[in-house]
């Protein structure tokens, strides 16, 4: 039995955040707040008017422990924001479950929250006047998207998978690195690597789904890059037709990309991505503490789809040096969220723009038989595109040199791999998911904030 509590400061999303944990779960939810009004029996303004402070937290402690003590599994529960000023509650929720603390959006954000529900905060915003008190609790959320068939968490220190799952889909090295994270869950652990990325491990995967007993009322989580989270997501969208699974990546690169948005698949030896399905995650959780572990390889990967997004957005360049702070990607992410939330399957002409880069990039791993990171070859495949844009009279011709100082500046390559050209990977481009004969639909970068769908004869360009 487990028990998920979320605290924070008055307007920060703590019941929001509650709610839509709950459903992504399938758990109970508790509102501490409502439980005090169900027993009560007046709302909370009030019991505040009549009673005063010391009143009514006496009877937020005896709602608090009711709620837990009376659960018969688990539980969300968000808490009052100053329901854990009493150590004798934080004690007491610590030694029940884990406790999130959600942080404060702006004063100009808790400003509108707090006049659009006016009189149903006694003290108002809170946030600064307990500030020290907030920062002394470890597992933090700086940000959540809520997509219709998605809960995306930002945050750091937030935990490891076990609660959420019965089974955890792990790369091998994520799995060394955080053995740690994952103490408590029933590991199935795939071999790393996009070379790895193939229907056989998928098989492997439903095999250990069948042997664990895995039912459709079940979940699986995803732990590690993108390839774990497509590998788990693909074998969950097709386990009896289709389970509930979760997702925690452990790259960067995973972090702002392949972990939302719902593409799960594996490759073939024609290309990547070939054969999948599009089937969400209920619950993304993006933990900033887990690439503490990470080489500078695998955080530059990272930067490069961090890049991309920039571009596509019309984003300033952010600071590529170092771990981005949990603020940092979730302002990345909101740009992966927010164009698939305009186009979830790809059909309306915007999801796309996500692809930038990656026609020539996918080509590149191909040619080079996975020699290239994925990250290295999103960065030459952005400056490539953004070369053709320039052949097409689309994008000024100090864009490509633009671009690529851009990713130079995070310690990516930008020029492509002696004895290959935009001719010699013509060939496999032409084996793009998005090819129409010839023709294949580039999401060409001509500029900054203008990513373009525009379809490109490879037999002529």
């Amino acid at each position: 039995m487990a028990t998920l509590f979320i605290y924070g400061p008055p307007a920060s999303g703590k019941s929001t955040l509650g709610r839509a944990l709950a459903k992504a779960l399938d758990w109970p939810f508790a509102d501490i707040d409502e439980e005090i009004v169900k027993a009560d029996g007046r709302p909370i303004p009030a019991i505040f008017a009549a009673d005063g402070e010391k009143a009514f937290r006496a009877l937020e402690d005896a709602a608090l422990r009711r709620t837990v003590v009376s659960a018969s599994g688990d539980l969300v529960v968000s808490l009052g924001g100053g329901t854990l000023l009493n150590p004798d509650n934080r004690a007491f929720a610590e030694a029940h479950g884990m406790v999130w603390c959600r942080e404060a959006p702006s004063a100009e954000e808790r400003a509108r929250r707090i006049a659009a529900a006016a009189g149903s905060r006694p003290l108002g915003d809170m946030a600064e006047a307990r500030r020290r008190h907030y920062a002394t609790f470890g597992h933090r959320v700086a940000e959540a998207f809520y997509l219709p068939d998605s809960l995306v968490v930002v945050g750091s220190d937030l935990g490891g998978p076990a609660p959420f799952a019965k089974l955890v889909v792990a790369d091998a090295t994520a799995a060394a690195r955080h053995a740690d994270t994952l103490s408590g869950a029933d590991v199935y652990a795939i071999p790393s690597g996009e070379s790895h990325k193939t229907i056989s491990t998928v098989c492997q995967i439903w095999e250990a789904m069948r042997r664990r007993g895995l039912g459709r009322s079940d979940r699986v989580a995803a732990f590690g890059g993108g390839v774990a989270g497509d590998l788990a997501g693909f074998a969950a969208a097709t386990w009896m037709r289709g389970i509930a699974w979760a997702n925690f990546p452990t790259t960067l690169l995973a972090m702002v990309d392949a972990s939302t948005g719902g593409k799960t698949g594996c490759d073939l030896p024609e290309g990547k991505n070939l054969v999948g399905a599009f089937h969400s995650p209920r619950l993304v959780v993006v933990d900033r503490a887990r690439l503490a572990t990470l080489p500078p390889k695998i955080l530059r990967d990272g930067r490069a789809e961090m890049i991309k997004h920039e571009i596509i957005a019309g984003l300033e360049p952010a600071n590529p040096e170092g771990i981005p702070t949990a603020a940092e990607i979730a302002r990345n992410l909101a740009v992966k969220v927010a164009t698939v939330q305009a186009d979830p399957f790809e059909r309306l002409g915007r999801r796309i723009l996500l692809n930038c880069g990656h026609t020539v990039a996918h080509a590149l791993e191909i040619a080079t038989n996975f020699a290239l990171s994925h990250g290295e070859a999103v960065a030459i495949g952005c400056v490539e595109e953004a070369r053709l844009a320039v052949r097409l009279g689309l994008a000024n011709p100090a864009w490509p040199d633009e671009l690529a100082a851009r990713f130079a500046a995070a310690g990516l390559p930008t020029a492509l791999p002696a004895g290959l050209d935009f001719a010699s990977l013509a060939e496999t481009m032409k084996g793009d998911k998005k090819r129409k004969g010839d023709t294949v639909t580039f999401a060409l970068p001509c500029g900054n904030g203008d990513v373009r769908a525009v379809p490109v004869n490879l037999s002529r360009a």
